[in-house]
């Protein structure tokens, strides 16, 4: 008897886990907000949101657990502190469930405003990982899709430059062709600069050998865009990695304290063996 399992008090203490740390995360909400000024220059960094909705959520979540775990060791009705400690140890299991549930689905929804403020504030400010792999890598590198597509300043200068009797005209086939150049067949590069450089010369009114140093100089400005490219998805991918393996760690470290906390508030709340007896006569009267 003494080392059955009680449900009961392992629910109980999950329910009051759950509650504590809506409250928790709410008050979170709540000074998060309250620093946020009217002005952008009054406003804290995003990085710094983030951060401190993270370190907020894991102390909530430490809180909770320790709560639940007081009260499911007390229900528990098991004098034996191991006993009871395991009652609140399961009490946060089957807490972190319903939270990780409620996280990732849509029954988030279904119990109101307070959980469904929360679990946007987590998502917009970072809710531990996702947050912290999005900031680190917005801070290392520039956004992947911030990256300029090569070819834009190309076909802007030509158009720019074009002339003659029908310079819309001239202006689509030059950039049609020197577009050709840098995308089309590389066994053809030869023939394609040299359509590339006539449409040019006629587009703009000037002489073939012009047009042909204006290509040289275009495939020079396509090759350092695509170079820089390359060198910021690098950088991207190098910070959202080390991101992500420093978020796995920093979560995996949550759920540690946060099991013990509650394997401790189960100990903490271990009812007294001369309490049963006193409750127990006190019946029996």
């Amino acid at each position: 008897m003494l080392n059955s399992v009680s449900w009961g008090a392992i629910f109980a203490g999950a329910v009051t886990a759950l509650v504590t740390q809506v409250i928790l995360n709410m008050i979170g909400v709540g000074v998060g907000l309250s620093s946020v000024g009217t002005t952008a220059a009054d406003n804290p960094a995003a990085s710094t949101l983030s951060m401190g909705a993270g370190i907020w959520f894991i102390g909530s979540g430490i809180v909770a657990a320790l709560a639940g775990g007081v009260l499911a060791g007390r229900l528990s009705g098991k004098p034996v502190a191991g006993t009871a400690g395991l009652h609140g140890l399961v009490s946060w299991a089957v807490t972190t469930l319903v939270v990780l549930y409620l996280l990732t689905s849509a029954a988030g929804g279904l119990i109101g405003g307070a959980f469904s403020g929360v679990t946007s504030t987590l998502g917009g400010a970072g809710s531990l990982v996702g947050g912290t792999v999005q900031t680190a890598a917005q801070a290392a590198a520039p956004s992947l899709s911030k990256i300029s597509n090569p070819l834009d300043g190309i076909e802007q200068s030509v158009r720019n430059q074009a002339a003659g009797q029908d310079p819309q005209a001239a202006k689509d086939a030059a950039v049609a062709a020197i577009r050709a150049l840098f995308t089309g067949d590389p066994a053809q590069k030869a023939q394609a600069e040299t359509r590339a450089a006539d449409a040019l010369a006629k587009a703009q009114g000037i002489p073939a050998d012009q047009a042909k140093a204006q290509i040289q100089d275009y495939k020079k400005q396509y090759d350092e865009t695509v170079a820089t490219a390359k060198v910021k998805a690098e950088q991207a991918a190098v910070a959202a990695k080390s991101a992500a393996t420093q978020g796995a760690f920093y979560g995996a470290l949550a759920l540690i304290l946060g099991a013990l906390a509650g394997f401790l508030g189960g100990r903490l709340g271990a009812p007294q063996p001369a309490t049963l007896v006193a409750g127990y006569d006190a019946r029996r009267v």
